[in-house]
């Protein structure tokens, strides 16, 4: 390793490891096997793109597990991305205190249930002639790694007297008379928003006793969101996630336009010819799939490259193209969340008549807004019907939609309610087979 920060790195890492009591050193048991380990470096930039830091982290091999040997529950929840925006929008509005922590080392902090025995690092020289690594805490790619941090983390807020959505599990809050304090969690990072600063300043000492944390101040970067703050409200956007895209594909110096999709565009799985190499446009359609968090003006056009993942041929590669041309043009265009918000929930809907040239199925589309958020769908459909029934039915879609994304939940315990968007009458009869279109629908 020539480079010392890099070394500087593994030796913080291991020192690290060794801090919080991550293994035991001792011989192999007979019958056992060990998992390896590898050395993983990863360069953390900032909104702007200087170095933040360089990380070195120890993994393991964890796909050499057994399931039911030495793993068995793995599922861990992160936080749903729509509520990362309605709490923004929430906090705009009602001028909420935001705040970012990221917590070090976050799977060293609880106790491993099962008996795993790891291979030493490469480079790691042990004192012992047959050294072995008997894990007495999880370390990262353990297949049970990410659910133990999370259950550690949520025992500790919930003895805190923190209150856990049902609606999005990563989602917690406290409330003590007037003051509120939310929480959501993403792997290890935490985004604090609440009205009350002497709360904040509380829970940060409360979760520096249990873990080593780094306080991130103000939030300003958050899962490649990047956030700014005015007297007039936050907007969100991913300037430096779509510059990134751009400079990966070599298209920084392309030509813009104004348009993300040519007029009157249909794309279909004949005409052209095959790529020869399909992964580049998978993994640019997957990447375009995460730019529409605060991209809504092009949520349509890649919910049609999405379908011609499986056998993408050379117009589907122009018209991501021209999407990246289109992004070139707006780089930092993403959403705002104005502070004069009322917090009302708005719906809107639309439809053409079987214009899939081919399954012949209808495309409709349907927006939700809060606060002027956007919160768009579009579904395909063989069923002519739900076309007149998605328009005639919006009074059912909002609560819905409300249900679905935890924002009736979030409302209900936060200190203001919710108003009611629209009225509707609806028989048991309409309402159930809505329910069956919708839910039989390919979405």
């Amino acid at each position: 390793m020539r480079h010392p920060h890099w070394r500087n790195a593994m030796a913080a890492e291991i020192q690290a490891l060794k801090t919080n009591h991550t293994w035991i050193l001792q011989p192999l048991p007979p019958g056992k096997k060990p998992i390896g380990c590898k050395w993983v470096f990863k360069t953390k930039f900032r909104a702007d793109g200087s170095i933040e830091q360089h990380k070195a982290r120890l993994v393991a091999k964890g796909y050499t597990q057994i399931e039911g040997l030495d793993y068995h529950d793995t599922f861990a929840p992160v936080a749903k991305l729509v509520t990362v925006r309605c709490i923004l929008a929430v906090a705009a509005a009602r001028q909420w205190h935001l705040f970012q922590l990221d917590v070090n080392n976050a799977f060293l902090h609880d106790n491993l249930n099962e008996e795993v025995y790891m291979s030493p690092s490469p480079g790691y020289s042990t004192p012992t002639a047959t050294p072995i690594f008997h894990l007495q805490k999880s370390i990262c790619d353990l297949k049970q790694a990410s659910c133990n941090w999370f259950f550690k983390l949520c025992s500790v807020l919930l003895a805190a007297g923190f209150i856990q959505s049902q609606a999005d599990h990563s989602f917690f809050k406290l409330s003590q008379g007037q003051s509120s304090t939310f929480i959501l969690v993403y792997i290890d990072d935490i985004l604090i928003a609440g009205n009350d600063l002497p709360a904040i300043t509380n829970f940060k000492t409360m979760l520096a006793h249990h873990f080593h944390i780094k306080d991130l101040g103000k939030l300003k970067y958050f899962l490649g969101l990047e956030v700014a703050h005015s007297p007039t409200g936050i907007s969100l956007n991913q300037r430096k996630y779509a510059l990134d895209i751009l400079a990966d594909c070599g298209h920084l110096g392309t030509r813009p336009t104004a348009f993300p999709m040519e007029q009157n565009l249909k794309l279909n799985n004949i005409d052209g010819d095959l790529l020869p190499d399909p992964s580049s446009f998978r993994q640019l359609v997957r990447r375009l799939i995460y730019l529409t968090i605060t991209r809504p003006d092009i949520v349509f056009l890649v919910n049609i490259l999405s379908q011609f993942m499986h056998q993408p041929r050379q117009p589907h590669y122009d018209a991501v193209v021209r999407v990246l041309c289109y992004i070139k043009f707006t780089p930092g265009q993403g959403l705002f969340f104005p502070a004069s918000s009322n917090l009302q929930v708005s719906a809107y809907s639309d439809s053409d008549w079987a214009s899939c040239p081919l399954t012949r199925r209808s495309t409709i589309g349907f927006l939700f807004s809060l606060a002027l958020v956007l919160f768009p769908s579009v579904l395909r459909s063989n069923r002519p019907s739900l076309v007149l029934l998605l328009k005639l039915s919006i009074g059912l879609l909002l609560p819905l939609f409300v249900n679905s994304h935890g924002l009736k939940h979030f409302f209900m315990i936060s200190t203001f309610t919710i108003p009611n968007p629209c009225s509707y009458t609806m028989t048991t009869k309409w309402l159930f087979t809505l329910l069956r279109i919708l839910f039989s629908t390919n979405v």
